[in-house]
């Protein structure tokens, strides 16, 4: 009941809305309320608002859609004649495989050719000592059972009394009393009971003492020889051979002095005399 009561109340309002006039109100109100008091036919009012409600419940009417365009068709792809279709499928050549032979042999020759010109750029560079001209008074002393292997360099004079396996280069005297396998260079040599194997080179001179054995080629300004001495020697002044003395080998010095007991196994030539030999003889 409550329902249809506050319809009557709107209706009435908006009645009285439209038609001015306060006697048109309150005979509606009138009218509402006698009708309130009354009975209410429930099943009549329905059917009114039925209509009402159809109506509000009919269904918008949906959008228009336009229908897709038809999409044109591609055109189909053009047959590949006969002679075009092999040229399209052919596959690359593929590369040549290198032959490892081949590369080996580049190798060995590009090899041999920087060997070559490193040789020949090693030849034509001049030979640099490593040493300055200056002599010092420090003695460098391989003390006995010391063994030492390398090359050896001193500005000042070096004692050997150990073992020595490799060159050795001094600015000063070399004196040697062990074992030295190796060529030496030096101011001044003496070798007092030792043994040497390789060339000795000095601006001095050289003494092999008693029970001292060299094998190699001797180079000196003077020599004066009491070991055993197997190999040349080249000396640009005078050479004295003592008693106990073995040479194997040739002797080219100034003038030569040979003592009772020395053993010569050689030439002995004195080339570097100030005498002219071929003219005396004419």
């Amino acid at each position: 009941m409550s329902f249809f009561k506050e319809f009557k109340e709107d209706f009435s309002q908006a009645v009285n809305e439209l038609v001015p006039g306060e006697g048109v109100n309150e005979k509606e109100d009138e009218l509402v309320v006698n009708t309130l008091e009354q009975e209410v036919d429930a099943k009549a009012e329905l059917d009114k608002l039925g209509g009402l409600f159809e109506k509000a419940e009919e269904p918008v009417a949906a959008p228009r859609q336009e229908a897709p365009r038809p999409q044109p068709k591609p055109a189909p792809a053009k047959a590949q004649t006969q002679e075009e279709a092999p040229k399209a499928a052919a596959p690359q050549a593929a590369p040549e495989p290198i032959i490892e032979e081949e590369i080996e042999e580049d190798i060995v020759m590009n090899t041999e050719e920087v060997t070559s010109t490193l040789e020949e750029e090693i030849l034509e560079m001049p030979q640099v000592s490593t040493l300055s001209d200056e002599v010092s008074d420090e003695v460098a002393v391989i003390t006995a059972g010391t063994s030492l292997t390398g090359n050896m360099e001193s500005t000042g004079s070096i004692e050997i009394k150990g073992q020595v396996n490799g060159n050795v280069k001094c600015n000063g005297k070399l004196t040697v009393t062990g074992i030295v396998k190796g060529n030496s260079e030096s101011a001044e040599f003496f070798a007092d009971a030792a043994k040497i194997e390789g060339e000795i080179s000095t601006d001095g001179t050289v003494k092999i003492g008693l029970g001292s054995v060299v094998v190699g080629n001797i180079t000196a300004s003077s020599a004066v020889i009491a070991g055993a001495i197997k190999g040349d020697i080249d000396v640009h002044g005078p050479v004295v051979v003592d008693t106990s003395a073995v040479v194997m080998g040739n002797i080219k010095s100034r003038s030569v002095q040979i003592n009772n007991g020395a053993v010569i196994e050689g030439f002995c030539s004195q080339s570097y005399a100030e005498v002219d030999v071929a003219k005396i003889f004419d």
